[in-house]
């Protein structure tokens, strides 16, 4: 039986290496670590590769649940697909152990805690833009594509759409959105 670690945090300012250490004290002989969200399992190839070298009779260990997934879906999914393998799941700093029934019932409760958490997070960020639309201190981000820009380059340069598009970065439907004269006239063609 091997111990498999895996540490994650959000952003990239945040420091793996308590959770690192932690992984070390509970014995884990491979520990893979990433600086991604984990509200999404997509992007995570550190996860990915751990997944891949899980065997029968293995152990996936993490500090906290939470540090494995945000939603209770993904965390099904991570635990059913390791109990596929045959693989347990155990928490550091949780008594989590889903070779267990009552370590899988405490799981299963975190992971609902856990995605309550991210929903609230998502609602106190939005709450937080629209009073500070409010307040006119927020307004976006800044659009990336200059109209201005677009027509001149389609009336005195002449460009087509794609290579407008392909000289600005820009997707080709997006000049054919500020360009409606251009639309026209391709279609009449």
């Amino acid at each position: 039986m091997t111990l498999y670690g895996y540490a994650r945090v959000s952003s990239t300012d945040q420091d793996l290496s308590l959770q690192e250490a932690a992984l070390r004290a509970a014995g884990c002989q491979v520990i893979r670590a990433e600086k991604k969200t984990g509200t999404r399992r997509d992007g995570r190839y550190e996860l990915d590769t751990l997944l891949q070298f899980l065997r029968t009779g293995d152990t996936l260990v993490v500090t906290r649940i939470d540090r494995l997934a945000r939603s209770l879906k993904d965390l099904q999914d991570l635990v059913h697909e390791l109990k596929e393998k045959g693989v347990a799941l155990k928490a550091t700093e949780q008594p989590v152990d889903t070779s267990t029934a009552a370590g899988k019932a405490f799981f299963d409760m975190l992971g609902v805690f856990a995605e309550f958490e991210t929903s609230l997070r998502r609602e106190r960020q939005a709450e937080g833009i629209a009073a500070a639309k409010q307040r006119g201190v927020y307004k976006g981000r800044k659009p990336r594509i200059d109209p201005v820009e677009i027509r001149r380059l389609s009336t005195e340069e002449k460009l087509s759409p794609s290579a407008i598009a392909k000289r600005l970065g820009i997707a080709r439907s997006s000049v054919y959105r500020l360009l409606p004269e251009v639309r026209g006239v391709q279609s009449l063609a």
